[in-house]
């Protein structure tokens, strides 16, 4: 699994990951929207700790600066 996430990236999935979280816990988002935006809260925390986003896969997608 080659890591395809630059630091910007990761720093923005963080953050939304972050809000998501707050909004639910603070119950200002609820019911199965709220759930699904949890799961999806988990999943940006996830792939931001990893360096690694599957989807970015079938796209090319890579937005890792190039190593010297």
């Amino acid at each position: 699994m080659k890591k395809n996430m630059g630091s910007a990236d990761k720093i923005v999935r963080f953050i939304i990951a972050a809000a998501i979280a707050v909004l639910y816990l603070t119950n200002v988002i609820t019911g199965t929207l709220g759930t699904v935006l949890l799961i999806l809260a988990i999943v940006f925390l996830l792939t931001s700790l990893i360096s690694f986003c599957p989807l970015y896969l079938p796209f090319s997608i890579n937005t890792r600066p190039k190593d010297k």
